[in-house]
């Protein structure tokens, strides 16, 4: 559990809701169904129309990155990468396939059958270079959906601000009405603008972080899977890998 991310977004929703209820005002005000169904429904219509329903749902399930980010073990790791390249110094590359039956990890599990089938160093790091682009567009298609989403709501939140004031204008006759138009009209500005610079943005941003993370260390397999195959020396391979950590 990422818990900075939790902490942020409690901190940044309990701090709007304090600040109003140190100025006298309730939390019962923000509480508008009218608002809510247009922000969030036509937001999430938009980005549907925007994105596809592939893509839509590939980053809505990408949103638990943000409170439990793919695990790391960079130890770990490190261990496998020296049991990979002295075995295949000391017993040959076909040794690795032990390794490649238990890896949980797709690319790992690829990367170690592309050097088991004896492909040549050059073609292997081409082979894997295009599976890291396509998983990585196939990915910054996925996070888009929340940047649209922060990019569509202010707007839909003043569409809503405007659709509120209409109301207020049609029952100007009637007093005792134009209170929910008022109330539907800043609300849905509210609604916009803070899930936009809240919530979406904020987990959009957080997403890409931790994919440039993970194209980074699969890049760093690359290295190794194609030093491995070229006959490198553990040494040489983890002297390369020291320039990934600095």
């Amino acid at each position: 559990m990422d818990w900075g991310s939790v902490a942020g977004l409690t901190l940044a929703l309990g701090a709007i809701l304090l600040g109003q209820g140190l100025d006298g005002g309730h939390f019962g005000w923000l509480v508008q169904p009218a608002a809510l169904i247009i922000v969030g429904g036509a937001t999430t219509g938009a980005v549907l129309l925007q994105s596809g329903h592939r893509c839509f749902l590939r980053g809505v399930r990408m949103v638990r990155w943000v409170f439990s980010p793919p695990v790391e073990n960079h130890r770990a790791q490190l261990r496998d990468i020296t049991a990979w390249s002295g075995v295949a110094r000391r017993e040959g590359l076909l040794s690795l396939e032990r390794y490649m039956l238990a890896a949980h990890d797709p690319f790992t599990a690829k990367g170690l059958r592309l050097i088991v089938d004896g492909v040549e160093p050059n073609l292997l790091r081409e082979i894997l270079e295009i599976d890291i682009s396509s998983y990585e567009n196939e990915q910054r298609l996925a996070i888009k959906v929340w940047e649209a989403a922060g990019g569509y709501a202010p707007t839909i939140g003043i569409l809503g601000a405007v659709l509120g004031l209409i109301q207020v204008m049609e029952n100007l006759s009637d007093p005792g009405r134009l209170g929910n138009g008022i109330a539907v009209a800043f609300v849905s500005t509210v609604y916009g603008v803070g899930l936009a610079n809240l919530v979406f943005l904020p987990i959009g941003n957080k997403l890409k972080a931790l994919l440039n993370r993970e194209i980074m260390m699969r890049e760093m397999l690359t290295d190794v899977f194609a030093g491995i195959a070229a006959g490198d020396k553990p040494r040489v391979i983890e002297e390369r890998l020291s320039s990934y950590r600095r």
